[in-house]
């Protein structure tokens, strides 16, 4: 995959950048790291600009985040509790007032929520879903992103452009830091749900 990543910006440059970001958008798992590193590595002897790529980038990621948005604004209320009241949701022991007390705490966190996960690994694209849910404004919302974005994107494709050829360390060290939050967000999703199973199934055994 990243080869084939590589061929492409070599080959359509700053459109291959702007592509392969709103993809990476949709599916987490591809490597934002190494096409922003990649990008600016190519900055230092090619015609392609930092400002050009760190823009190029940054579309990318805006559009990315409006078509992830956009899903968001489709899974309304009246859907969710309709999962909520369905035989999945009644096995799960779901209430609405979970949803109700998710959508609150959005809500009073949202302009932080999307700004600052914009730094954090394969969060930076599934908080676009939840803002869409809580039908936050467009604008601010694609604001924030984009302020956000540009900010994660300039850093890398400038680490790639100071690293040169040796830009692929600087996607080592990233990958590094990409498992140390999963490993958080695993340990986070674990504790939340031992709380679940004991508050919805343990506790309405007595």
């Amino acid at each position: 995959m990243e080869d084939l990543m590589l061929d492409i910006i070599n080959d359509y440059g700053y459109i291959g950048i702007f592509l392969l970001i709103t993809i990476e958008n949709l599916f987490p798992p591809i490597p934002s790291e190494v096409i922003l590193t990649f990008g600016g590595f190519l900055t230092t002897f090619s015609q392609m600009g930092f400002w050009e790529v760190a823009i190029s980038a940054t579309l990318g990621s805006v559009l990315g985040a409006i078509i992830l948005y956009s899903i968001g604004r489709l899974l309304t209320i009246e859907r969710i509790y309709s999962l909520i009241d369905s035989n999945i949701g009644k096995r799960l022991h779901l209430k609405k007032e979970d949803v109700g007390k998710a959508g609150k705490w959005f809500n009073e966190y949202e302009n932080k929520a999307v700004f600052i996960c914009r730094f954090v690994p394969i969060v930076r694209s599934l908080i676009s879903i939840p803002a869409g849910i809580s039908k936050m404004k467009m604008g601010l919302f694609v604001s924030l992103t984009a302020i956000g974005s540009f900010i994660w994107n300039a850093v890398l494709i400038y680490l790639g452009r100071v690293a040169g050829k040796a830009w692929h360390n600087i996607v080592d060290y990233m990958d590094f830091y990409t498992k140390i939050v999963v490993i958080i967000f695993v340990i986070i999703s674990i504790v939340l749900g031992t709380i679940f199973v004991k508050r919805r199934f343990i506790k309405n055994k007595y």
